[in-house]
């Protein structure tokens, strides 16, 4: 089984303060030092993973607050394949309605062509769900799934196609190409991947012909009619079984009791970061097209805090945390579960000082990753068989 390393590069400390500006308040400037440093103890990490075992590198997109530090996952990744020799790496995810889908194409054969012949890069694309985004790019979120299927049909066309024309409501496009051409790019457009956040949506990506890309908000058991929903999309258009890609957070630890104090402090100012980030106890989804699954999760509950609450006991029961034995069985359990093609985790997020991710990291990689590594890749489940 493959397993990688996702890059969050969080700067939680400094919510208050953004948020408190967001609402007009008098607030000291942010200290860039603080961005600057945090960034740097990740990359620093990060550039360690290949000789530690691991087998890919996963980054994120987000913008313009505390939330992830990391504005153009295809960028960063470039820096990544020049400073590497064997990992392969991804994008967890492309936000597709931010961006014109024929650059996004360029960037991606950019970056496919340097990490060269024995390299994947594997693409993962999403709509997004985070309005203060969509209004710093003066977007409307209600064309987000539009605009994204659209977006990688145009993408997919342009790695394939010399020449090509696209007639869709938001992109029109007249006999265009693309320079330079990918070095391989049925591996770009039979690897790229779909991660969705409300269960009506996984079936647009599926019909796109992306693979699952899992970024787990919910109990394990719920991923299974999502994923036959999935299965089902790709089998009408024409695509066969596949096996998902599985993120998670991560904390390994020398004994339980460290793991479930690190597990129990950090997830939740992760979950409270996310809350906040995409504001997942807002009203606001009401009014939005494509996200009723959202609108329908903040009325069940009264308050970011009780958001939070839920959240966070959903990621301390379902994600990977523990001794290494412990983090070695939670995975075997997924993978029997899911048979799934690779594993991602992060394993630095809230408040989590870096000799602490870094303890965790070097464990996991010394005591857990060889036992991961073990694990046997199964053929992809049909979900014919999934009641």
């Amino acid at each position: 089984m493959r397993c990688g390393m996702t890059l969050y590069i969080q700067n939680y400390e400094d919510w208050d303060r953004y948020e408190a500006m967001e609402r007009g308040e008098s607030v000291p400037p942010l200290e860039p030092q603080t961005d600057v440093r945090r960034f740097s103890q990740e990359i620093d990490m990060a550039l360690k993973i290949e000789d530690q075992g691991f087998d890919s590198l996963w980054a994120v997109e987000h913008h313009i607050s505390p939330y992830v530090l990391s504005t153009s996952p295809l960028q960063l990744l470039t820096f990544f394949a020049g400073a590497t020799k064997r990992i392969d790496v991804g994008t967890m995810v492309v936000v597709v309605p931010w961006h014109e889908p024929l650059r996004v194409a360029e960037d991606i054969t950019m970056l496919h062509n340097l990490l060269g012949p024995d390299r994947r890069a594997i693409i993962g694309f999403g709509r997004g769900a985070a309005r203060r985004e969509f209004r710093q790019f003066r977007l409307d979120m209600n064309e987000s799934r539009d605009r994204m299927s659209e977006g990688v049909q145009i993408i997919r066309k342009a790695l394939s196609e010399e020449s090509f024309s696209f007639e869709g409501e938001h992109y029109k496009l007249d006999r265009v190409t693309m320079r330079p051409r990918p070095r391989d790019p049925q591996q770009l457009l039979s690897d790229m991947s779909y991660s969705w956040g409300s269960p009506t949506s996984a079936a647009v990506g599926a019909r796109l012909g992306l693979q699952p890309l899992i970024i787990p908000q919910k109990g394990w058991d719920e991923y299974h009619s999502d994923l036959s929903e999935f299965a089902k999309a790709r089998a009408e258009m024409g695509y066969g079984p596949v096996r998902p890609r599985i993120h998670m957070t991560a904390i390994c630890a020398e004994t339980e009791v460290e793991a479930e104090a690190l597990a129990r402090k950090h997830l939740r100012e992760y979950t409270d970061s996310a809350t906040r980030i995409y504001e997942l106890h807002g009203s606001h989804f009401k009014a939005i097209k494509g996200y009723e699954h959202y609108a329908a999760t903040a009325s069940n509950v009264a308050s970011r805090s009780a958001m939070v609450d839920t959240l966070s006991k959903t990621y301390i029961d379902n994600h990977v945390w523990g001794t290494p034995d412990q983090c070695i069985r939670k995975l075997q359990n997924i993978a029997k579960g899911f048979h799934p093609e690779e594993f991602m985790l992060a394993f630095r997020f809230g408040t989590m000082p870096n000799d602490v991710a870094q303890k965790s990291v070097d464990l996991f990689a010394r005591e857990v990753l060889p036992a991961v590594h073990e694990i046997k890749t199964e053929e992809p489940i049909t979900y014919d068989e999934v009641a």
